[in-house]
């Protein structure tokens, strides 16, 4: 399996550090968030593969989390091309840039994919 971008909230700092340690011994990269606000803004921003959540936390709103993560009904659809290209990048980050893995994935020949990614630019 290759290395999962985890974010990590956890109340207890202890915690935090022992989750943090274990999950790069395992070879993930796991990033700390230091509060609920801090992991909505970087959930936001950067493409995690999974948030690792202590629902204990006092100022977490799991309504406004639920919404933060869940595409609204009223936000603009995205075009095809765009959809085909994130889930393209997101194949290539899950398989670590094996191209052809990731042509077997997503049940596309492997030239099929080499063209995807230069149309997307994928390759920069």
């Amino acid at each position: 399996m290759p290395p999962l971008h985890l974010l990590i909230l956890a109340q207890a700092p202890e915690r935090r550090d022992a989750l943090l340690q274990a999950l790069r011994a395992a070879g993930h990269q796991a990033v700390p968030a230091i509060d609920g606000p801090a992991a909505a803004e970087a959930v936001a921003a950067a493409g995690f593969d999974a948030l690792v959540l202590d629902l204990r936390l006092p100022e977490l709103e799991l309504s406004q989390l639920r919404e933060a993560l869940a595409p609204s009904a009223d936000a603009e659809p995205e075009s095809l091309d765009a959809a085909e290209r994130r889930h393209i990048a997101r194949m290539l980050h899950f398989t670590g840039g094996n191209r052809r893995r990731a042509a077997q994935l997503l049940g596309i020949s492997r030239s099929t994919l080499l063209h995807k990614v230069r149309k997307y630019r994928l390759d920069e």
